[in-house]
Parts: C-alpha cells; sequence; structure tokens
C-alpha cells in the first residue's frame, strides 16, 4: 500500500503497513492505552522526563493533531500497533520542514529488543521518502545503544553535532521495504 500525505495536519493521513505492525494515524483517543505503553520509568532515563498520564497525553495528542503553528512545518504523528497482539507498542512521529525531517521513536519496555522500533521507523520513513523527504535527522543520547541501532538500521550515521545532550544522526530518506 502506497500511503499518500493528508491534508490534515497533525498525522500522516492513512495507516501504513509494516510486515508485523501498522501505523495508525496518531488520535486523542489513544491516550489511555498509550499512557500505559510508556508508564515504565526507565523509558525516560536518557530523554528524561516521567511517564505521563492519559489526561496529559489526550491534551499533547490533541496539540499535536492541530498541527504545528508554523505554516512551514508539518508535523507527522503515529501510534505503532503491533498486529499480531492487537496491542499499541509505541510511537513514531516526524517533523517536516521543506524536504527535511526530524524523526523521533519511543517503544514501550515490554516490546523492546523485538526490532519493532526499527521496522517502525522503516515503515515512517518509506512513506515520508514517498512525500517528498529526502533528509532524515534523529537525535540520539550518546549511552542508548538500541536508538542508536535504529538509527543505524535506517542508514543514518552520527554528525560531529550535538544538540541538547544527544548526537545528530543524518542520512537519505531509507527507501520502502
Amino acid at each position: 500500500m502506497t500511503a499518500t500525505p493528508s491534508e490534515e495536519p497533525g498525522h500522516g493521513g492513512s495507516a501504513i503497513p509494516g510486515r508485523r505492525l501498522t501505523l495508525l494515524p496518531l488520535r486523542a483517543e489513544h491516550a489511555g492505552e498509550m499512557a500505559a505503553v510508556l508508564s515504565d520509568p526507565a523509558l525516560y532515563s536518557f530523554i528524561g522526563g516521567e511517564p505521563p498520564t492519559a489526561g496529559a497525553l489526550r491534551a499533547r495528542y490533541e496539540r499535536m493533531a492541530a498541527g504545528s503553528p508554523d505554516p512551514g512545518v508539518t508535523w507527522r504523528n503515529w501510534v505503532i500497533r503491533l498486529d499480531a497482539e492487537d496491542c499499541l507498542t509505541g510511537t513514531v512521529q516526524a517533523t517536516v520542514t521543506g524536504d527535511v525531517a526530524e524523526i523521533a521513536w519511543i517503544v514501550g519496555t515490554p516490546w523492546q529488543r523485538r526490532g519493532i522500533a526499527h521496522e517502525a521507523a522503516r515503515a515512517m520513513t518509506g512513506w515520508l521518502s514517498r512525500s517528498g523527504v529526502r533528509t532524515v535527522v534523529a537525535h540520539v543520547h550518546p549511552d542508548h545503544t538500541a536508538s542508536a541501532a535504529v538509527a543505524e538500521g535506517l542508514g543514518l550515521a552520527p554528525t560531529d553535532r550535538w544538540q541538547d545532550g544527544e548526537v545528530r544522526w543524518e542520512g537519505p530518506t531509507p527507501q520502502p521495504f
């Protein structure tokens, strides 16, 4: 399936299938299930913060769905549904400016070490490629080997640039698989 960009500001439009998962456009209604997915404090050891409440997530998701206040920036946000288990496992997101996308991902602790982050990020970057994005950027904490492996698996390479204690990785948009 080839997803096409949606005119809705805060997400990617159609669902994006992967091999084992589906990326669903982020909705405020996902907040309850996602609060449980994101409830392990260990998830925040590299990115900071603490587990959000369902109410806080709902408010955040509503803001994200409204879209970027900057007309030159588009926000694309998806939740990751693991098809075999019919449950949400995390999120992927992209902030698109022109033909450059800054991407991020997070997968709940029970679903880590299963390749879900990599598969979801590949599905997202394939969609971004079809949407005209040519360069992908990710910021990864230097000690977060799992996220570095996802970035490397996408064909990104670390640069000598840093932002908020994280290394900037970048490269051409990976082609869809």
